[in-house]
């Protein structure tokens, strides 16, 4: 019950993150998702999370604190792809230890997540970690990654994201992207974290929490719904039962025959025999002139 998400942008990096846990009629939890890994001037690491909260919250304590058998840990690794090797040996090691229990229990070892920053002498890089501790990057073609309740916000990124786009309108787009997710979904609430990293500044650049006090959260609310119902007026409506000769806005045209899948009654249901089979389907206004001529 959560959503983040994440961009990586020639201009730098964008964390977006809700903090509920649990929704129902008498219970909601709030536990905060987005976790800043820094050595100012030297590296930037940024951990989102969604699935189990105890199995995140364990993960992220030995990422803090774990050295691997070879002597690397988060804090002085040479590349964000080694970062990422730790984040997935971590997981592993929850895994080993917790998930047997928690199938007795009926629990799924269930958790996902987004890992990104930058460290000195390289790129910003981008992943998403599965629940097995492997990973994937994003690229220039994918330049985002979701975790939780990904679906309702997912067109307007599509839409509007590319790798060329300016922190400040990725930003925007990031907050539509989740104003859409919670007005379709109790499960994922404010408050919500923004992080805005710009490349090679080595440490967090614009943080804010979010709550439904926020001014610039309330104007993009109020806004995006507003042009929303604007653009959809403004959409002509279909033309049914269409004139060869037009040409604008065509649903249906008259001589194809569009008929729904019918399914035949059984035989003490069915209708009486001599009852005529119904015409062609007419639009609502030819009815009307129908009845008009009436």
């Amino acid at each position: 019950m959560t959503y983040c998400v994440a961009m990586r942008l020639d201009a730098g990096l964008v964390f977006l993150s809700d903090s509920r846990t649990n929704a129902g009629v008498d219970h909601v939890g709030t536990f905060r998702k987005m976790n800043v890994f820094e050595i100012p001037g030297e590296r930037l690491m940024v951990l989102m999370t969604a699935g189990n909260l105890s199995i995140s919250q364990s993960v992220r304590q030995i990422i803090a604190e774990h050295t691997t058998a070879g002597g690397k840990s988060i804090w002085n690794v040479s590349s964000m792809y080694e970062a990422a090797q730790v984040v997935g040996e971590a997981i592993r090691m929850v895994h080993d230890r917790d998930a047997g229990t928690l199938k007795e229990f009926g629990i799924d070892f269930n958790v996902s997540m987004v890992f990104g920053g930058q460290i000195k002498g390289e790129r910003c890089r981008l992943f998403q970690m599965y629940s097995a501790g492997n990973f994937i990057e994003s690229q220039d073609e994918n330049t985002y990654f979701q975790i939780g309740e990904s679906k309702y916000g997912k067109p307007i990124i599509d839409r509007v994201v590319t790798p060329d786009t300016p922190l400040d309108e990725a930003a925007k787009c990031a907050l539509i992207s989740m104003d859409s997710t919670l007005r379709s979904n109790i499960s994922v609430g404010l408050p919500l974290d923004l992080l805005i990293y710009e490349t090679d500044k080595l440490a967090v650049t614009r943080f804010v929490t979010i709550d439904e006090h926020n001014q610039y959260f309330q104007m993009i609310r109020n806004t995006w719904a507003k042009q929303l119902k604007t653009v959809f007026e403004s959409i002509n409506d279909p033309v049914w039962n269409a004139a060869p000769e037009t040409t604008s806005n065509v649903l249906s045209s008259q001589g194809h025959k569009n008929q729904p899948l019918r399914i035949q009654a059984p035989a003490q249901f069915g209708m009486d025999k001599t009852v005529s089979a119904p015409g062609p389907l007419q639009t609502l206004a030819q009815d009307e002139g129908n009845n008009q001529q009436h």
